[in-house]
């Protein structure tokens, strides 16, 4: 099973975080807000959605589920922030800084996923640039791939379990390994692109 770190605990990431680590995978949940981790520790969830208080309190009363104010070493990164948006312009602030947080620990071999809802070029042109700058380059040394998630408030769970997910990736060799890094997370297949424009119209 894979070591996943995942950035951000909000309306998305703490279910992923959660469902990833009753799937078996050790999941590091990462959130810079002060006390969001230190509550979440306590079983005190910040996000009212069915039945994930419960699914959150099993996942750390497994083990599989940590929390950490930083990112740590794993195989997998997923990036859960926030980034703000109004008709014309999103708010990448906290994007750019997630991707940069990963730096310090990211390797040869690791998978990076942006699932935070961004517009078009933004994982080619923003989160590759500033990944590079670690001295790796995708896809020879680390794959990186754009999987947002799309559920709806009082089917959360159920959704992120069931619905079919499209993983545009950096090229067409790096398919495999997304696609393949997030069926084994999650029950439902996603379905690989080699191009990240071609996933949906509104992001890459």
């Amino acid at each position: 099973m894979a070591h996943v770190c995942l950035l951000g605990l909000g309306y998305i990431g703490l279910p992923t975080a959660a469902m990833l680590s009753m799937h078996g995978h050790r999941v590091t949940g990462v959130d810079v807000r002060p006390g969001i981790v230190e509550d979440l520790k306590q079983g005190k969830v910040h996000i009212k959605e069915p039945d994930l208080t419960a699914v959150v309190r099993d996942a750390l009363r497994t083990g599989n589920l940590t929390l950490s104010h930083t990112p740590v070493a794993a195989d997998v990164f997923l990036t859960c922030v926030q980034t703000p948006h109004d008709d014309e312009h999103a708010d990448l602030s906290y994007l750019r800084k997630a991707t940069e947080s990963i730096l310090p620990v990211l390797k040869s071999g690791d998978l990076v996923i942006v699932e935070s809802t961004v517009p078009p070029g933004t994982t080619a042109n923003v989160v590759r640039t500033l990944l590079e700058t670690s001295g790796l380059r995708a896809p020879q040394d680390f794959q990186l791939a754009y999987c947002p998630e799309r559920v709806m408030p009082g089917r959360v769970l159920r959704e992120i379990v069931e619905n079919a997910r499209v993983t545009p990736a950096s090229s067409a060799a790096s398919i495999p390994h997304p696609r393949n890094g997030r069926r084994n997370c999650i029950p439902r297949s996603s379905v690989g692109r080699s191009s990240q424009r071609t996933a949906r119209p509104r992001s890459s």
